[in-house]
């Protein structure tokens, strides 16, 4: 049984050492190429807070509540749809160990398109008194698909690479033997721009009249490599 095991492993052995060597033997030439490319992120996220406190427990979180979906529902948004509950809680401990009132809070993620209609989103609920809104991050939802159309075009890249320089060795390229397809990058925040988490937009455009929009988010970033040994000719 050992004396089978160890015949099986130097067969093993010998055919990769004849592999590496015959990939070796062979003429090629190696290229490289990047691609990248910004897009307008269009999911863009936002989270809302409704907090009794910070109402100063004028207004119940359920009147938060209907406050938020009139207001979502006068800018045209799907309520139903885009808008859906994080997290629910209230200091009910708090209550019972030293008599207080108790302050529920929610918290609440909308999902918008466009960098308009957060800017709306926002400036409307400054205006009826929701402003504990922050945009958490944003998306592009075509992610895959660029991705893969980047790397093809990556490739081409490569091979008009690997054929202007063999020219002028009066050589030409073959198939191609190896591909590496390093990892894809796509920036880490996915979109964040500056001032987007805030607490009371008059704290940073002024008054409320002046009805803020955010016109543009920073694009999202996508980069691919690929890595290609092409037989020469």
């Amino acid at each position: 049984m050992k004396k089978t095991l160890f015949l099986l492993f130097c067969i093993l052995s010998a055919n990769h050492i004849f592999a590496q060597k015959n990939f070796i033997d062979q003429p090629f030439i190696e290229t490289s190429a990047k691609l990248d490319s910004l897009v307008v992120p269009d999911k863009i996220y936002t989270s809302i807070n409704l907090n009794e406190a910070d109402s100063k427990n004028k207004k119940s979180v359920e009147e938060q509540e209907r406050l938020l979906e009139s207001t979502l529902k006068k800018l045209n948004i799907n309520t139903e749809k885009d808008l859906s509950l994080l997290d629910f809680s209230s200091n009910f401990k708090q209550y019972f160990m030293k008599g207080q009132n108790v302050i529920k809070a929610k918290m609440y993620s909308l999902l918008v398109s466009d960098a308009v209609t957060a800017g709306k989103v926002l400036a409307e609920l400054e205006n009826v008194g929701i402003s504990n809104v922050n945009i958490e991050r944003t998306e592009y939802s075509k992610a895959e698909e660029l991705l893969l159309e980047l790397k093809s075009k990556a490739v081409l890249k490569s091979k008009l690479t690997a054929e202007k320089l063999a020219k002028p060795l009066n050589q030409k390229i073959g198939k191609a033997i190896y591909i590496s397809d390093v990892n894809s990058i796509s920036n880490a925040l996915q979109g964040q721009a500056p001032g987007v988490k805030i607490r009371g937009m008059s704290s940073i455009y002024g008054s409320k009249s002046e009805s803020p929009i955010y016109t543009e988010f920073q694009k999202v970033k996508f980069e691919v490599e690929v890595n290609i040994k092409y037989i020469l000719e």
